[in-house]
C-alpha cells in the first residue's frame, strides 16, 4: 500500500512538473500581461477617470493623451487650458475653421469644454515628431524665431503662456500648414499679431521655422 501511495505521488510530481515546464511560461506571460492591464486601468482612471473618458474621442488624430504621432495634427498635452478653450468656442462658433473640428466642437457643452482643456493642460508634453537632420534650417529658424520674439507671447522655451499656446515640439506639417493660414488670412488672430508676423515671413522662412519649432523640446 505504501509502495502503491509512493509511486503514486511520483507520478502526480512527475505531470506536476511536466505541466509547470511545458504551461509555466504561458501561464507566467498571462499573468504579465493582466497585471500590465490591471496597471493601465489604474493610471487610466486616476488621470482622468473612469472609461469611457471624454477625451478618448480626441485620441484618433490628437494621439494619446494629447501627444500626436503625426505631424499633421496638433499636440494637446501641455497646451495652456485658456488657450485649449478659446480654440474650442472659437471652432464651435465658426470663427475659426476646420471641417472636422467645427462639428465637434460644436456638439461639446461648455462644461465639457472645460473638462477637455483642464485634462490636457495637465498631460505631458513632447516631440510630435522630429524632422530630419538639417542645420542650416534649424539656424534659419531660430534666428527668425529669436527676430520676430516668439518667446514674448509663446512663453520660456516656447512650451505655451497665458497668451499663446505651446509650438515646441509640435508636428513640422502642422506647424507649417499654421503659419501659411495665418500668413494668407486663412486663420486670424484676433489680435491680429499673428497675422502681422506671418505676412513678413517668406515660405522659405515658414518652412525653417516650422523645421526648427519641430525639434525642440518643450
Amino acid at each position: 500500500m505504501k509502495r502503491t501511495i509512493t509511486i503514486g505521488a511520483i507520478v502526480v510530481t512527475t505531470a506536476l512538473a511536466a505541466s509547470i515546464a511545458i504551461y509555466g511560461p504561458e501561464l507566467w506571460a498571462g499573468y504579465r500581461f493582466m497585471n500590465a492591464v490591471d496597471q493601465h486601468d489604474i493610471e487610466y482612471q486616476a488621470n482622468g477617470g473612469a472609461w469611457p473618458q471624454l477625451q478618448d474621442t480626441c485620441a484618433l488624430c490628437h494621439g494619446a493623451n494629447g501627444q500626436p504621432r503625426d505631424a499633421q495634427y496638433a499636440a494637446l498635452a501641455g497646451q495652456p487650458a485658456t488657450y485649449i478653450e478659446n480654440q474650442l468656442h472659437a471652432f464651435a462658433e465658426g470663427r475659426r475653421h476646420s471641417a472636422q473640428m467645427e462639428p465637434l466642437a460644436a456638439n461639446l457643452t461648455n462644461e465639457q469644454i472645460k473638462r477637455l482643456a483642464s485634462y490636457f493642460a495637465e498631460q505631458k508634453p513632447g516631440v510630435t515628431e522630429g524632422s530630419g537632420k538639417d542645420d542650416a534650417l534649424d539656424q534659419q529658424g531660430q534666428r527668425v524665431v529669436v527676430a520676430n520674439g516668439c518667446a514674448a507671447c509663446h512663453g520660456e522655451r516656447l512650451s505655451g503662456g497665458p497668451l499663446a499656446p505651446r509650438i515646441a515640439g509640435q508636428g513640422q506639417l502642422y506647424l507649417t500648414d499654421q503659419l501659411s493660414a495665418f500668413k494668407r488670412g486663412h486663420r486670424t488672430d484676433p489680435t491680429q499679431a499673428m497675422n502681422a508676423m506671418a505676412a513678413a515671413l517668406s515660405d522659405e522662412d515658414i518652412k525653417a521655422v516650422a523645421h526648427y519649432l519641430a525639434n525642440v523640446a518643450p
